[in-house]
C-alpha cells in the first residue's frame, strides 16, 4: 500500500477473522452493520495512508519515507481494534477471498465485502483529491517502478507474508488474540519499509483500485489485482498446513519461549 517512484505507503490490510452467524443473512441488520464497518474502516485506512503520501510530496518530504510506513502500520492497527469485533476488519479483498477459500468466511458475503472495501477506498481517494488540489494534487496510488515481473513477485511475497501472519494471530485459538492488531499493523509497516519504493507495497486490490479510479491512472493495475489475491490465498493455505497437530496444548506451549507456565517460570 505504498506509492512507488520515490514515495511509499502501505496497506493494509487487514484483519481479524469473524465467523458467519448462521442466523444472519445478506439482508440482516448485523450484515449491514458489517458492511458499514468495512466501508468506514477501509475509508479511514486508505485516507490516513494516502494522506501521508500526498502531504509528504506536497511539503518536500517532511513526513519522510519511514514516517509514511509508520502511518500505514498505525492506521491498520487502530482500525483492526476499532471494528475487528464487528466485521472482522478485513479492509482487503485479498484477505476476504483467502478466508473464504479456507472456509473461514461465507462465500455468499464475499461480493458485498469486496464492493464495500473498494467503495471505502474510492471515497477516501476522492476526498483526498478534493482537499489537495492544484500543485498539491499528487497521485496517491501504486505504480510499478521497475519490471512488471519484479512487481508481481514482490506483491505476491509481501501479501503472502501478511496473510500468513493474519492467519496465525487471528484464526488460531492458540495465539494471543489481543495482539492481533499490533502484529498485523507491524507486518504492514515492515512490508512498506522494504517494498514500498519498488512496488508501492499495496498488498490490497482495493487500496490500488480506489486511487486508480479517482486519478484515472491504470498503469500496471492488473498486477495489484492478481498478485495480492494469489499471495493471500497461498499464505492462508500454507498456515493451514502447519495449524493442525495432535499435540495437546500443554505440550505445544512448552516449546514456545514467549509463553509462561502457571507457576510463572518460562515454559
Amino acid at each position: 500500500m505504498a506509492q512507488s517512484s520515490g514515495s511509499s505507503n502501505g496497506h493494509h490490510s487487514v484483519s481479524l477473522n469473524v465467523k458467519d452467524d448462521p442466523a444472519a443473512d445478506c439482508v440482516s441488520v448485523p450484515f449491514i452493520q458489517k458492511l458499514i464497518a468495512e466501508v468506514v474502516g477501509t475509508y479511514f485506512l486508505i485516507f490516513a495512508g494516502e494522506a501521508s503520501v500526498v502531504v509528504n510530496l506536497s511539503t518536500d518530504g517532511i513526513i519522510t519515507f519511514p514516517g509514511i510506513s509508520i502511518a500505514w502500520g498505525l492506521v491498520v492497527m487502530v482500525m483492526v481494534y476499532s471494528v475487528g469485533h464487528i466485521s472482522g476488519a478485513h479492509f482487503n479483498p485479498s484477505v476476504t477471498i483467502a478466508f473464504a477459500i479456507t472456509k473461514r468466511f461465507p462465500w455468499k458475503e464475499v461480493p458485498a465485502f469486496v464492493v464495500a472495501q473498494v467503495l471505502g477506498s474510492t471515497l477516501a481517494s476522492g476526498t483526498l483529491r478534493l482537499i489537495f488540489s492544484g500543485k498539491q494534487d499528487h497521485f496517491a496510488g501504486t505504480l510499478p517502478s521497475d519490471s512488471y515481473l519484479q512487481t508481481f513477485v514482490i506483491e505476491f511475497i509481501i501479501t503472502f507474508y501478511l496473510m500468513f501472519v493474519v492467519s496465525g494471530v487471528a484464526t488460531d485459538n492458540r495465539a494471543i488474540g489481543e495482539l492481533a492488531g499490533l502484529a498485523v499493523g507491524a507486518t504492514v509497516l515492515l512490508n512498506v519499509m522494504f517494498a514500498g519504493p519498488i512496488t508501492g507495497a499495496s498488498m490490497n486490490p482495493a487500496r490500488s483500485l480506489g486511487p486508480a479510479i479517482v486519478w484515472k491512472q491504470f498503469k500496471g493495475l492488473w498486477i495489484y489485482m492478481i498478485a495480492p489475491v494469489l499471495g493471500a490465498i497461498s499464505g492462508a493455505l500454507v498456515y493451514n498446513t502447519i495449524r493442525f497437530t495432535d499435540k495437546p496444548l500443554g505440550e505445544i506451549t512448552k516449546s514456545a519461549s514467549f509463553l509462561r507456565s502457571r507457576n510463572g517460570s518460562s515454559s
